[in-house]
């Protein structure tokens, strides 16, 4: 007799942890997206090169990626509850140190690796246990929990320029640590799912098997396996070529509209409109997933799609509000994207390989986030025009959505198959019967 886990209860307490991962999103993503508000502080305090200030960023972001791995192994081992409270430690330690103040190197360690693995240690355990909690939910579940991050980047953008203006950047660190030392407080909150005794039995990726709240047997080590996996690698190309094209426009887009004469305090408005857009889309891709007209795996290959086209026709803007109106279609289009792309993960190597796949997928993605901005900047070095970049970001955005067409394709097919084997073991076992 082997523990099972039970199957997902699709509502109840999973929407205490809908609201936790909400939370988590917005003291992890959100604070890391508003990072820029230290940049130029932390330069002039140190009266360094930008180039070298935003190593700190930079490193913060890798080991976000570099971390995902262990972090799902971690949370195979002993649990999203354990994984998020430790989570919750790092950040508050890293940011805690980093106010102290004591060299940029220092900023480095603090600011950069442990707030760095902080983050990854709390916000994959938090995706993980929203999509163990739900199944005919999990995608409008999902998009409410990473929501968070669209709500709380709001909220912080203005806070955090008035704690740096009040108390100087390190003591606003310091307050950001005692923020993110609540990541301790959601993680309890993460109440492991019951298992009970009894025979094991194979998780099916589907949502119809979801619903029939088949169980599935707790796993307690990485699966680097799913590598071998054909669908799973195509999957991982979807991750690069997306990611690299998702950090272009931020980066890009403000400039671009300075250098049309656009004054300089408006172009930091389309940054406030691409993130309410960008909450809109979670929700809506969302409730649509949840409708189960298409396929996840369908509508993420529009979505992408979609995307990439918009970024190929903004730069034919030359005043503010086409600007405008294609960064709220970008802002729309990338919470979409956003919205579904990790539960997709689920029906390419099932609830039981969601951990792995998910710790892989983040690790594999960091490479299109970091090739993908020098990438745009070196083209707009080159030819002296920002469109270069847009359209860069635009074909690897299109290139992302081909793959995700050929990963459906493969999934189908899977199915198909494993739908005639198990039609062919049913007529045998028939076959016995009568005899």
């Amino acid at each position: 007799m082997k523990s099972r886990r039970a199957g997902p209860p699709d509502g109840g307490y999973g929407w205490v942890v809908v609201a936790s991962a909400f939370v988590i999103m917005g003291l992890t993503a959100a604070v890391l997206k508003n990072f820029g508000h230290f940049f130029l502080d932390i330069q002039s305090h140190f009266g360094v090169q930008a180039s070298t200030t935003s190593w700190v960023t930079s490193t913060t972001i890798a080991m976000f990626h570099i971390g995902a791995p262990a972090a799902s192994a971690l949370t195979l081992q002993f649990s999203q509850r354990v994984v998020i409270m430790i989570g919750g430690l790092l950040c508050t330690t890293g940011m805690v140190l980093a106010s102290l103040d004591l060299s940029l190197p220092w900023l480095y360690l603090t600011m950069g690796i442990l707030e760095g693995t902080g983050i990854s240690f709390s916000w994959i355990p938090a995706m993980s246990m929203v999509s163990h909690y739900f199944a005919r939910w999990r995608p409008i579940a999902y998009a409410i929990a990473s929501s968070g991050e669209c709500v709380f980047a709001v909220m912080f953008s203005p806070l955090l320029q008035w704690l740096i203006e009040m108390y100087s950047w390190q003591g606003a660190l310091l307050i950001i640590a005692g923020l993110q030392f609540n990541l301790c407080v959601c993680g309890a909150l993460m109440r492991p799912l019951e298992t009970t005794s009894g025979p094991s039995q194979e998780s099916k990726d589907s949502s119809e098997d979801d619903a029939a709240v088949l169980t599935s047997t707790s796993k307690t080590i990485f699966q680097c396996s799913l590598l071998k996996k054909p669908e799973f690698l195509l999957y991982i190309l979807f991750a690069i070529f997306a990611a690299a094209g998702f950090f272009i426009p931020p980066l890009f887009l403000v400039p671009f509209a300075n250098s049309l004469g656009i004054d300089k305090y408006w172009p930091a408005f389309i940054l406030s409109v691409m993130a309410v857009a960008d909450l809109v889309g979670r929700l809506f891709c969302g409730w649509l997933a949840n409708m189960s007209f298409l396929r996840n795996l369908q509508l993420l290959t529009i979505v992408a799609t979609l995307l990439g086209v918009v970024l190929l026709l903004l730069p034919i803007s030359h005043n503010y509000w086409t600007i405008l109106v294609f960064a709220s279609l970008y802002g729309f289009l990338f919470g979409c994207v956003v919205a579904i792309h990790v539960t997709s993960i689920v029906d390419i190597v099932t609830l039981d390989g969601f951990d792995s796949g998910l710790g892989l997928f983040m690790l594999f993605r960091s490479i299109g986030g970091f090739i993908g901005p020098p990438a745009g900047g070196w083209l707009v070095d080159k030819t002296n025009d920002y469109s270069s970049a847009f359209h860069l970001s635009g074909f690897c955005l299109i290139s992302s959505g081909v793959f995700v067409l050929l990963v459906d394709r493969l999934v189908q097919r899977r199915k198909a198959v494993d739908a005639e084997v198990h039609l062919s073991f049913n007529q045998q076992g028939e076959t016995g019967k009568v005899e």
